[in-house]
């Protein structure tokens, strides 16, 4: 166990809000400089951290608290209707557990996927350098799974932090051609059953904003967990 009494924290000035622009924000960090590693990210995370390259934050605005943590209890969790038929439609995939370290084919496929999906977001344009910072970490124990068709063809990947207490869903990026198949949705039903697989209490979806259309899809999950006053509640979605 870390002493998070001993870990510094620091936030940042005002900055405009990624998912609700008309905000501003604050960002709590954890101190860069302290001794990082997952199983600080593990106990940070209980108390809604998230990790971005090298860094622990989490969001700390004053006046907002839109931005609730989320995840979903593996063990109580219930496929639905949808969700069966979105794994079945992707049975014929080939998932691999690969290790997290920078290749040309995962790039391409996370350049376009911004380019074509998130082209009016702070990751955009999409470059080697913010790639490798925002997904890749010199000290979290992260891998990537990546997932291909019958042709071997790569259609997406699922990068994903082994926590002590969970997987942590950190981004998936995934072909936008292949809309049918919904790869995000199945990205997050595959990161569940490898939860269950390994033992794990917990899938970490990082923060759900009820304002915000990018992050409806994580209330289709049932049940939910939330991160509110310091506790994690259970809720109905």
């Amino acid at each position: 166990m870390t002493d998070l009494a001993a870990v510094k924290f620091f936030v940042t000035p005002l900055h405009q809000c990624s998912y609700l622009p008309r905000n501003d924000a604050i960002t709590l960090f954890a101190d860069p400089k302290a001794n990082l590693d997952h199983n600080l990210y593990s106990e940070l995370s209980e108390v809604g951290f998230r990790r971005s390259g090298n860094y622990l934050y989490r969001p700390h605005c004053r006046q907002c608290s839109a931005c609730i943590p989320v995840r979903i209890p593996v063990e109580q969790y219930q496929f639905s209707r949808k969700h069966k038929r979105i794994w079945n439609k992707n049975k014929d995939l080939t998932i691999q557990r690969v290790e997290a370290v920078f290749k040309d084919e995962h790039y391409d496929l996370y350049a376009r996927y911004i380019e074509e999906k998130h082209n009016d977001g702070d990751m955009y344009p999409p470059t080697p350098e913010q790639y490798e910072s925002f997904l890749l970490s010199d000290w979290g124990n992260t891998c990537f799974y990546e997932f291909r068709d019958q042709d071997n063809k790569l259609v997406a990947v699922a990068v994903t932090d082994v926590m002590e207490n969970g997987l942590s869903a950190v981004y998936t990026f995934y072909c936008t051609q292949n809309a049918k198949r919904s790869l995000g949705v199945m990205a997050v039903l595959w990161q569940i059953k490898e939860c269950r697989n390994r033992n794990l209490p917990a899938l970490y979806l990082g923060y759900w904003i009820k304002d915000c259309q990018k992050m409806k899809y994580k209330t289709e999950y049932s049940p939910l967990e939330m991160y509110v006053n310091n506790h994690w509640i259970s809720v109905s979605t």
